[in-house]
C-alpha cells in the first residue's frame, strides 16, 4: 500500500512508474508551453476498472507502455533446471532436421535441392546489398535502348522463314536411332548461336569477365607471381587462381605443370564493378589508344581485349599506392567479357552502350 501525500488519497495495485505517472497527473499542470499527454484534471480510475478504458488513459497513444498489461504472477517463470530439461528432450539437429542432399541426382529422385535462393540451399549466397552503378544503368537505361534501336518491325501475315536443319538425321536401319540425338555435319564444323532478333527476353547482358596472366619468367623469379597476385587482387577484390603450363615450350624454356600464371573470373556487382573502372578511369588515359579492335570476338557473343602494364597502373588502387608495387613486375591482362549475346554484333552492342570503344573494321 502507497500513500500519495501530494493528494492524500490511498492508492493500492500500482507499482512505482504507475504511482509517479499518477501523481504527475493529479498535480496541476507547471508545463511552460510543453503538450501535456493527459488531462490534469482527470480523476483517479476506480481499481475495479480496466487502466485502458479509464479517463486518465485516453489521451495515450495505443503503443504506450502504460496500457500494457501487467504480467499474471501466476505465470512459471522458467529456470535454467526447466531450460536445461527441455534441451535434453529435444531431438538432435543433426539427425531430425532437413538438410539438402550434397549430389544432384537426377530430376526424376525423389529427393531435389533446393533453389539457390532457398537460405537452406547449400549454394545459398545472401545479397546482392547494393546495385552497381553502371549495372543500374544497364537496367534503368541500356536495356529499353538495345530493345528500340535493334527492333524490326514484321507486318502481320508475313511468312516465317523456317530455319535451315543443321545437323544430320539417322537412316533408323538400327533400332538404337531411336530417339537418338542428331548427328553433327560431316567435317565436324563449328556450330555458332543462331542470332535471334532481341525481345524483352533475350536482351543482352554480361554473365562474367575473366582476367588472366601469363608470366613464363615466374620460373625463375618468383617475385613476379606474389606481385601479380597483390595487384590482380587489388584490382578485381578477388583472389586469383594459379595456372600452370599445360604443354612444355622449349624455346621459353618451361615445362609442363610449371606454374607460370594466373585467372579470376568476376561475376555479378563484381564484374559491372571492374568494367565501370576500365570505361570511365582506365581507356580515357592510356595514350595512344584508339579503342577495342572491332574484329575481336568468338563469333559467339564473347569479346576480349588486353591491358598492358602501363595501362594496369592507371587503376585507382595501384595508382593511389604506386610505390608499393614494382613497375616491373605488375602483370598485363587478357580480359575476356563473356555476355549472354548470340552473335559478336550483339554483344558490341552492348558494350558499346555501356561506353567501350570500337575502332577499325567491324566484324559481325
Amino acid at each position: 500500500m502507497a500513500v500519495i501525500r501530494s493528494t492524500g488519497r490511498k492508492v493500492a495495485g500500482y507499482n512505482g512508474a504507475a504511482l509517479f505517472r499518477l501523481v504527475s497527473l493529479t498535480k496541476t499542470s507547471h508545463n511552460f508551453g510543453l503538450k501535456r499527454s493527459a488531462s490534469s484534471q482527470a480523476t483517479l480510475p476506480p481499481l475495479s476498472t480496466p487502466a485502458a478504458s479509464s479517463p486518465v488513459f485516453e489521451d495515450l497513444e495505443l503503443d504506450s507502455s502504460f496500457l500494457t498489461p501487467a504480467l499474471d504472477e501466476s505465470a512459471k517463470v522458467p529456470t535454467p533446471k526447466d531450460r536445461f530439461q527441455y534441451k535434453a528432450e529435444r531431438l538432435p539437429g543433426s539427425r531430425y532436421q532437413f538438410h539438402p542432399p550434397k549430389y544432384d541426382r537426377g530430376p526424376l529422385h525423389p529427393i531435389q535441392s533446393p533453389q539457390s535462393s532457398d537460405p537452406t540451399a547449400r549454394d545459398f549466397v545472401p545479397g546482392p546489398f547494393h546495385n552497381n552503378r553502371l549495372r543500374q544503368t544497364y537496367h534503368s537505361t541500356i536495356a529499353p535502348d538495345i530493345m528500340t534501336l535493334t527492333y524490326t518491325h514484321t507486318p502481320p501475315g508475313t511468312v516465317k522463314e523456317p530455319t535451315p536443319q543443321r545437323l544430320r538425321s539417322w537412316d533408323g536401319s538400327s533400332p538404337y536411332h531411336k530417339n537418338r540425338p542428331l548427328r553433327r555435319p560431316r567435317g565436324d564444323p563449328v556450330l555458332r548461336p543462331l542470332e535471334k532478333p532481341i525481345t524483352f527476353r533475350n536482351v543482352p547482358v554480361i554473365r562474367s569477365v575473366t582476367l588472366a596472366a601469363f608470366m613464363p619468367t615466374a620460373v625463375k623469379e618468383p617475385d613476379r607471381m606474389v606481385i601479380a597476385r597483390m595487384v590482380t587482387q587489388a584490382i578485381t577484390g578477388t583472389v586469383p587462381e594459379v595456372t600452370e603450363v599445360k604443354h612444355s615450350v622449349s624455346q621459353w624454356h618451361i615445362v609442363k605443370g610449371q606454374k607460370s600464371g594466373l585467372k579470376v573470373t568476376l561475376y555479378g556487382n563484381t564484374a559491372y564493378d571492374f568494367l565501370d573502372k576500365c570505361i570511365h578511369l582506365v581507356f580515357p588515359r592510356i595514350k595512344d589508344w584508339e579503342g577495342v579492335k572491332g574484329s575481336t570476338g568468338d563469333s559467339s557473343g564473347n569479346l576480349a581485349w588486353g591491358l598492358t602494364r602501363e595501362a594496369v597502373a592507371l587503376f585507382p588502387e595501384i595508382e593511389a599506392n604506386y610505390s608499393m608495387y614494382p613497375a616491373k613486375l605488375i602483370p598485363g591482362y587478357r580480359v575476356f567479357v563473356e555476355t549472354t549475346a548470340k552473335s559478336d554484333r550483339h554483344a558490341r552492342l552492348l558494350l558499346s552502350s555501356l561506353g567501350v570503344p570500337f575502332q577499325g573494321e567491324l566484324r559481325d
